[in-house]
């Protein structure tokens, strides 16, 4: 009889906790700058994608740029075949070392090739939005194809699409992802965001976003402003191949919280 009422409270209390709190998992890989010429890189990235294959619960995996190391076909086509063995769905960011139209690929380009290994890739353009429960994840492309460099720049048509989806999905959490930070306190000013500030204007107009997700700095930074959560994180090829854990919990009646883990392949 006592056995009975205790699986009847277990049963009871998870109920509801699943009722009141929810969240998510997912992992973010940054800057592989993949080249298939290089054994390395080739070895790192294999190695990458079966680590992350052990992990429970990943909900999906986000490469946010810099995926190759110098924009062309043949090195995302080998970039693609690797990462197609993941066993969740995957998302890819554009980063400056990816296109490049006079000497490389352009972005029409970089998605042809990631649709041509992945026919259930949805996004058809460099900004697009994908949801995964309660969350809504927006990716913001910054890179520049015509004349390449480290900076990003996110053009004014860009910023009104993103204002528009920020409206659009105001009561949900946001999660942004991109290649380019927008923290002024880390990095070189040879690769901040050009005219960060009229970004952050239209970030600052809203507060549904909880987190931007990000790379390129090369560097392991997490900082809060102004109610958001900035995450930076280092090249897979830092010390330890690294890539990020992100686990967002959320709970009825509170703020979502975010935890982040480095784990490394090394």
């Amino acid at each position: 009889m006592i056995k009975k009422f205790l699986l009847v409270l277990v049963l009871f209390f998870g109920i509801c906790s699943s009722a009141i709190a929810g969240g998510i998992k997912f992992v973010q890989v940054t800057d592989a700058h993949f080249s298939s010429a290089n054994p390395y890189t080739v070895g790192v990235l294999k190695k990458t994608v079966s680590d992350i294959n052990t992990i429970d619960g990943v909900s999906f995996v986000v490469f946010s740029g810099d995926n190759i190391d110098v924009s062309g076909e043949k090195d995302l086509h080998e970039f693609m075949k690797i990462i197609k063995d993941l066993k969740v769905p995957y998302y890819l960011v554009i980063g400056n070392h990816d296109v490049f139209k006079s000497g490389g690929i352009s972005k029409v380009q970089y998605i042809d090739i990631i649709k041509q290994h992945n026919p259930l890739y949805r996004p058809s353009a460099p900004n697009y939005v994908f949801k995964r429960g309660e969350f809504v994840f927006i990716v913001v492309d910054g890179a520049k194809e015509a004349i390449p460099g480290p900076g990003g720049y996110f053009r004014p048509s860009t910023m009104e699409w993103f204002d528009k989806q920020l409206t659009k999905y105001k009561n949900k959490p946001v999660i942004v992802i991109q290649h380019f930070p927008l923290l002024t306190s880390v990095g070189g000013k040879s690769h901040r965001v050009y005219k960060v500030e009229d970004y952050l204007a239209v970030l600052n107009k809203h507060d549904n976003v909880i987190a931007v997700v990000a790379g390129h700095y090369h560097i392991n930074n997490e900082q809060m402003e102004n109610g958001v959560y900035h995450i930076i994180t280092p090249s897979l090829l830092s010390t330890s191949n690294p890539y990020k854990i992100i686990d967002i919990v959320t709970t009825k009646g509170f703020s979502p919280m975010i935890y982040t883990r480095l784990k490394t392949t090394d």
